[in-house]
């Protein structure tokens, strides 16, 4: 899941850990994805990726949510095509932040 994402994070040098959360009172699986480290070794920002899968067994996407630095209203992207848009078009930002935190 997010695999153009997490390429995108390779390739710009952005660290990132990922898990799997199952809420227990909805139907949709939750993934997590923590990323931009600052220097207490804490992941800064995150996107939460709403799931379930089809008959077929296929993932499919409902909602990606990206909060940068702990803000009140977060980005809410349909698919990861919008949200790599969005990253690349920030990539500056991101990398700063990155590198203020180190």
């Amino acid at each position: 899941m997010l695999k153009k994402t997490k390429h995108f994070f390779r390739a710009n040098k952005i660290p990132y850990t990922k898990e799997h959360v199952n809420p227990l009172m909805v139907p949709e699986r939750v993934y997590v994805l923590n990323f931009g480290q600052d220097s207490d070794d804490k992941y800064l920002n995150r996107f939460i990726v709403e799931h379930t899968y089809t008959w077929t067994g296929r993932v499919k996407i409902n909602q990606i949510t990206l909060r940068l630095h702990g803000q009140v209203h977060p980005h809410v992207f349909r698919n990861e095509h919008e949200l790599l848009h969005y990253l690349k078009k920030h990539t500056d930002q991101l990398t700063e932040v990155y590198d203020e935190g180190k």
